[in-house]
């Protein structure tokens, strides 16, 4: 039996992780739990899965665990979480954006095998964590769909990479794909969370949106298997089937198909290296009339090209991207700023980055509060001009 951490569990991949679990019988055992201020969630959880030990973001949601529940430690903070992350066999990063950093730096540092759904540590500390993945006996396996895709694709390669002629990251392009951009100034809230293939969280689905996500997901897969950014390109499949594809030095291509569900990546993280024997998006192929793919609107959706640059840049530029973004979506989420602010925000923020190079965590943290800084002065401009 395998003991898992699931970290971000009531969110939406923490939340489908359990379902996964669930469906195992007796090969996992959830011994941590961990969840922002969702207090009515977690101990429905707690309840079901019997933990050893429960983190909360903050004391008062700690207390209010506490006193529901008993024969659990019930902890709170930061450092919690970072000892919450190196206890068990397999750590499931589903913190939602930048706070999951803890998490991945100590689940690595501590030798443990990382299950990770949140990209925007390996994103933002892309350096920093790679010499924690030094450690030995660390293992990351990658749970977004279009990384899972690319590791399956890659299993026969054992690292060894100078085959590869190009990683193909798919995207489903969005809600607003086939938008005309004059109409894109129109777009509401309600319509950018409206995903046409994926039930995701918010911020991930307005990142969507804008292709900010996919933008993630190129840094993100080049700090995965150090292909360079020139080698890494995003194709639109409106489908989402094709989760992504490695074309290979002599033409060949392989890709990872399946219908839309999260729960077979994270199964596939799970058991690493070997397979699940429950059958998750499986795909009925007499219902399938066509697949296809087209190149994305660099200029409808400029945080692609932002994330693009912000990758070349290297050091902390990525995790200024990323601190701007966060920043942004919840500005628009908030309703302060329209959908074409996010990018203007990041934009403007990336123009003051500093330079500051990727040393430590330390620098990484310094980088994401800079960034802050300045997009909460530029999302106020936006505001004023609006």
């Amino acid at each position: 039996m395998t003991s898992i951490a699931v970290l971000g569990s009531t969110g939406s991949i923490g939340q489908q992780t359990l379902d996964v679990v669930r469906s195992e019988g007796e090969l996992f055992k959830v011994e941590v739990l961990a969840a922002g201020n969702s207090t009515s969630q977690i101990i429905e959880q707690v309840s079901e899965f019997r933990p050893s030990l429960v983190v909360m973001a903050s004391t008062t949601a700690a207390e209010e665990v506490r006193q529901a529940t008993q024969g659990v430690e019930v902890t709170s903070g930061v450092e919690a979480l970072r000892e919450a992350a190196c206890i068990t066999d397999l750590v499931v990063n589903a913190v939602v954006g930048f706070a999951g950093l803890p998490v991945t730096m100590a689940s690595l540092q501590s030798g443990r095998r990382l299950a990770l759904a949140n990209k925007e540590s390996l994103i933002a500390a892309g350096p920093v964590v790679q010499k924690a993945r030094e450690t030995s006996g660390s293992e990351l396996i990658p749970v977004d769909s279009e990384h899972c895709a690319l590791h399956q694709c890659l299993r026969g390669a054992e690292g060894n990479y100078g085959d590869i002629h190009k990683l193909l990251v798919t995207a489903s392009g969005g809600p607003f794909r086939e938008w005309p951009k004059e109409q894109l100034s129109e777009i509401t809230k309600e319509a950018a969370l409206n995903h046409p293939t994926w039930n995701m969280g918010p911020k991930i689905t307005v990142d969507s949106s804008t292709l900010m996500n996919k933008g993630l997901e190129v840094i993100e897969a080049h700090e995965l298997f150090g292909v360079p950014y020139e080698s890494i390109e995003v194709v639109i499949h409106p489908q989402s089937i094709v989760h992504s594809m490695v074309e290979f030095t002599d033409g060949s291509v392989l890709a990872q198909l399946s219908m839309p569900d999260m729960r077979l990546p994270i199964s596939y993280a799970l058991h690493y290296p070997d397979r699940s024997r429950n059958l998750r998006g499986q795909i009925d192929w007499s219902s399938i009339s066509e697949l296809n793919f087209d190149t994305p609107d660099f200029e409808k959706f400029p945080c692609l090209q932002l994330a693009y640059n912000a990758g070349r840049t290297g050091e902390t530029a990525p995790a200024w991207l990323n601190a701007a973004n966060e920043v942004a979506v919840q500005a628009f989420l908030d309703d302060i700023i329209p959908w074409s602010g996010i990018s203007e925000v990041i934009e403007q923020t990336l123009e003051s980055y500093d330079d500051l190079p990727a040393e430590s965590e330390e620098a990484i943290y310094e980088a994401d509060a800079n960034s802050r800084a300045i997009a909460r002065e530029n999302v106020s401009k936006v505001l004023n001009r609006g």
